[in-house]
């Protein structure tokens, strides 16, 4: 593995994500990567960005409760809300 891969890897690990321009430093600093770490690299970030999208945080859930409660049923708001809802009771 190149030094800017493993680099990369680290740094997204310990901040969950990954910009394109600290990619490019890397590169720039390190040399640059095959074109297998660069698909792995991309598909960890994705993977990270799923992960983070997915979590429903306890604040999201409580405003979605407050928002069930006083918008109108099958309102878009009401409908984002009750998926937010499931979704943190789904464990999600």
């Amino acid at each position: 593995m190149t030094e800017a891969f493993e680099k990369a890897k680290a740094l997204l690990e310990s901040q969950g994500n990954l910009s394109n321009e600290e990619v490019e430093k890397l590169v720039a600093e390190h040399g640059d990567m095959t074109d297998e770490e660069k698909i792995e690299l991309e598909a960890e970030r994705h993977k990270k960005a799923r992960e983070a999208e997915a979590e429903v945080t306890l604040e999201q859930y409580l405003e979605a409760v407050k928002t069930l409660d006083s918008a109108e049923e099958g309102s878009d708001e009401y409908k984002k809300a009750e998926a937010t809802v499931k979704k943190y009771e789904s464990g999600g």
